[in-house]
């Protein structure tokens, strides 16, 4: 076995953690003051948590159709970088301002409109008998607060997903840091009342919230701003919103299937839930515990995803074709060996989390048991995460939908739709048995990264 087809040299691993820790870290402590928040909140009983979960599911797939939407510029955005071209560079970035816009508008729309209805959907009674009306009413307020951060975290991404795509990866995660230090601390302050303040409950967490994008969209656009040599391209940025017209052809052509797929990907996440759901509130608030949990884990995985994603499509753009084959054989292999390696330690750690929050004994061992499903199957993840982005920074775009979103509503939905209404199946193991489809997804993901289709350079 030729170990140097698989395994890189000193510079190479220096290359990827040069990108890849900085985004793992500002994940890392995003999702650690995030797991501190929901502890927070669990404190103030299971409703009040179950309230917020719901609330952020359905914000989460706003969150990822500005990822998404933002994404399609990115893939020219890192070429562009690649071949140093800083009038691209604007132009791009001028398309994910237009975007973002359009995202807040539509999204305060519909949450103002049908926010009740869609918390609704996942009120059900379970064995514990805890409180539906009671719990609507947490999520209502929590959802009115949080709708004053939809601005600040798009345009946050905006700049933040620039400056990662141009290889300034430290600036966003020291924003990242300093915005959940502040939701740390006001959460602290305005969940439980404490140095004089009153005690909000769900709404002071909304406001803890709000408060910490603010922060963090200042630090970011101020810095940005403020270092024309490290970011030249936001010269003249808002002089004009002029943008070359094939350019906004080329990144709709792209940039569709990967909102689309987003939107359809987190949705369909949402309906799984949903299905879940079904089980009773205290599965909700379960899965909140657990996801919570394993999110502080699969950083790793989501920080790997994004170097690939960067790094590939940088020498897509220079056009060195054979070395971006080569690194990407590279990259895969080592998150896959890391996935083995986090995978371990959330098995072994991720159970015992549970205990801190102030809920059932019921919800503490669901959530326990959906841990454990969640690190053995951290490696199909891993690999299906890491096909993804080799197949996307080669602007294979409609691929990528069907091999994400299409394969979610085509295989895992209807599983999980018939499970939760058709059988008596306990929730643990129907999560298991949807999960565990993420193994057709890996043959494919093999097979589109290995038929090398997304070895293409779209800014030659």
């Amino acid at each position: 076995m030729n170990f140097k087809r698989y395994f890189g040299d000193k510079a190479f691993y220096r290359r990827l953690f040069g990108v890849m820790l900085p985004i793992l870290l500002q994940n890392l402590i995003t999702n650690f003051v995030n797991l501190l928040d929901n502890v927070m909140v669990g404190q103030v009983g299971t409703e009040p948590m179950s309230g917020v979960a719901i609330v952020n599911q359905l914000l989460f797939i706003f969150n990822l159709c500005i990822f998404g939407g933002l994404a399609g510029a990115g893939i020219f955005t890192a070429q562009f970088y690649g071949k140093g071209d800083e009038k691209g560079l604007r132009h791009t970035m001028r398309i994910k301002l237009g975007f973002a816009l359009l995202a807040v508008v539509i999204a305060a729309g519909v949450l103002l409109s049908f926010g009740d209805v869609f918390i609704s959907l996942f009120l059900h009674e379970g064995k514990e008998n805890l409180d539906l009306a009671a719990t609507l009413g947490y999520g209502k307020q929590y959802l009115a607060v949080m709708l004053w951060q939809l601005l600040p975290f798009a345009l946050t991404q905006v700049y933040a997903s620039t400056l990662r795509e141009t290889q300034e990866t430290l600036l966003p995660m020291k924003a990242g840091i300093a915005a959940v230090l502040v939701n740390l601390v006001f959460n602290y302050i305005l969940i439980f009342g404490k140095f004089g303040a009153p005690a909000l409950g769900v709404v002071g967490a909304a406001a803890a919230t709000v408060l910490s994008r603010f922060v963090e969209l200042s630090i970011v656009v101020i810095w940005s701003h403020r270092h024309p040599a490290r970011c030249p391209y936001l010269k003249g940025l808002y002089r004009s919103f002029h943008i070359s017209g094939e350019l906004l052809r080329q990144v709709l052509i792209l940039g569709a299937p990967l909102l689309l797929n987003e939107i359809l990907w987190s949705g369909g996440m949402t309906v799984l839930n949903q299905c879940y759901s079904l089980r009773g509130l205290e599965v909700v608030s379960a899965f909140n515990i657990s996801t919570s949990i394993s999110n502080l884990f699969f950083c790793a995985i989501i920080a790997m995803g994004n170097a690939i994603g960067i790094l590939v499509g940088q020498i897509l753009g220079s056009g060195d074709l054979e070395r971006a084959v080569d690194e990407d054989r590279k990259l895969i292999v080592f998150s896959l060996v890391l996935s083995v390696v986090v995978g371990v330690l959330l098995a072994l750690a991720g159970p015992l989390i549970p205990r801190v929050y102030n809920t059932t004994d019921t919800v503490k061992s669901l959530a326990s048991a959906l841990l454990v499903v969640s690190a053995a199957l951290m490696p199909l993840h891993s690999f299906a995460n890491s096909c993804y982005f080799t197949i996307r920074c080669g602007g294979k775009t409609l691929i990528t939908f069907a091999f994400d979103s299409l394969f979610t509503w085509v295989f895992s939905i209807p599983l999980a739709f018939f499970l939760s209404r058709g059988t008596a199946m306990p929730a643990v193991t129907m999560y298991l048995c949807v999960e565990l489809l993420n193994l057709i997804k890996c043959i494919i993901g093999y097979v589109l990264v290995k038929k090398r289709t997304w070895v293409k350079n779209l800014v030659a």
